[in-house]
């Protein structure tokens, strides 16, 4: 889903700039007045939700949306390159903070929304605490899509079954895959195409989340001994057997509710995939918060993520998706959107449904864990091609190790060469 291959994504950007004028609204022909508005996404999933929300805003501020969305995340990113330069120009994109989001900051063609955000927090809409993973140079660039705190998922009826209850510690966790492996179960779910960063975020973060930080900005290396042996850990948990199949292409969603592995890792907004089939919170499935590998850290640290809805600078309709974007943030619209998801808002005013998902969007916005940020965004985007790639081909060769970490520092080096370390 969002591997990205620059090959791949050149070809699909050659495919789509030859075809570029069969559809959609075109530049240098403005449409004031719109009353439709169609939200580009990389959540495809997620279509039906997004539709609900255009029929809301359509009733509340007169402004409809469609949703536009895809799959496979090389070929979206193909066409919100490929807009840049063409007639084919979304009134609403979904993108990723960080580094991407700097890129095309960069190359001005992200509309500005600081207005926004000093009126949302004004107004209590929005947190502070927010704002700078959307403030570049000094101004903010879109808004939440949503926020989501890292945990783990896990099958209820398959830790019954076995009278096993959430961790408290790693060591518990630990304990946990073993019991599970010698009943022919799958403790983790990992892979080799979709997410292939997840396990060394978790592993690095929670053992020490300062050297994720420093690696993050060019002042530590892959290559240190810290990151080698979160490696080494990693390795060990594979050989163990403690993971599925990484090639397996099913669903993670699936692979929950049929029980292929007991626990997947990811962000609250899989809470979605869970009712997308049925599956009952605290009855089928729960949730809990990774502990730390690192038991004398003072805070256990979580993954952090908050997407971007955005609008470019060069809109077919730049004042109906600034409405877009203001009404979004409300908590009318977040009410709705949370609800139907069943996970956190980005808007402090908004319950939570899910209990367990309440109760960690609460404790993490009091200050309780260390928040870091996801490793997808806290990259720099050349150094996460290479790493993605990287840990890829190490889930599935484990005693690749040195030299995944060794290639992944070869493209840290030359990024860094020509940045400032820091930033």
């Amino acid at each position: 889903m969002i591997r990205s291959r620059p090959v791949l994504i050149a070809a699909v950007t050659s495919l789509l700039l030859a075809g570029c004028g069969s559809s959609g609204d075109t530049a240098g022909q403005q449409q004031p007045g719109k009353t439709e508005l169609k939200l580009y996404n990389d959540k495809g999933a997620w279509s039906k939700y997004f539709d609900e929300m255009g029929v809301l805003s359509q009733q509340q501020i007169g402004l409809s949306m469609k949703s536009v969305g895809y799959t496979d995340e090389p070929t979206y990113q193909a066409f919100i390159k490929a807009s840049f330069r063409t007639s084919v120009k979304p009134d609403l994109f979904t993108w990723t903070t960080g580094g991407r989001l700097a890129e095309i900051v960069a190359q001005k063609q992200v509309a500005e929304t600081t207005a926004i955000w000093q009126e949302a927090i004004k107004n209590g809409d929005l947190s502070a605490d927010l704002a700078p993973y959307y403030t570049i140079g000094g101004k903010q660039y879109c808004v939440p899509l949503n926020a989501a705190y890292w945990g783990m998922f896990y099958n209820k009826k398959l830790f019954d079954e076995h009278g096993l209850k959430p961790p408290a510690t790693w060591d518990e966790l630990i304990q946990i895959a073993g019991t599970l492996k010698k009943n022919g179960v799958p403790a983790f779910y990992h892979t080799s195409v979709l997410f292939s960063f997840v396990w060394f975020e978790q592993l690095l973060a929670g053992t020490d989340p300062d050297l994720y930080d420093r690696l993050s900005t060019g002042q530590a290396k892959y290559t240190d001994p810290g990151v080698v042996e979160v490696m080494k850990r990693w390795k060990s948990m594979i050989d163990a057997g403690y993971f599925n199949n990484p090639g397996d292409k099913t669903d993670p969603g699936d692979v929950l509710k049929t029980g292929k592995a007991a626990m997947v890792s990811f962000g609250t907004w899989f809470n979605t995939s869970m009712t997308q089939r049925g599956m009952k919170p605290g009855t089928d499935y729960g949730f809990f918060v990774i502990p730390n590998v690192n038991a004398s850290l003072p805070k256990t640290s979580m993954i952090f993520e908050s997407g971007p809805l955005c609008s470019l600078a060069k809109a077919p309709d730049p004042a109906a998706s600034m409405k877009y974007l203001k009404w979004w943030v409300g908590a009318g619209a977040q009410e709705k959107w949370a609800t139907a998801r069943g996970d956190v808002s980005a808007n402090p005013k908004v319950a939570v449904a899910d209990e367990a998902i309440a109760e960690v969007g609460k404790a993490a916005g009091s200050g309780e864990y260390r928040l870091v940020n996801r490793y997808f965004e806290a990259t720099p985007p050349p150094v996460l091609t290479a790493a993605l790639d990287g840990f890829s081909g190490f889930v599935a060769k484990p005693d690749t190790y040195e030299k995944v970490l060794a290639d992944i520092q070869a493209a840290a080096d030359e990024y860094w060469s020509t940045h400032k370390q820091g930033n």
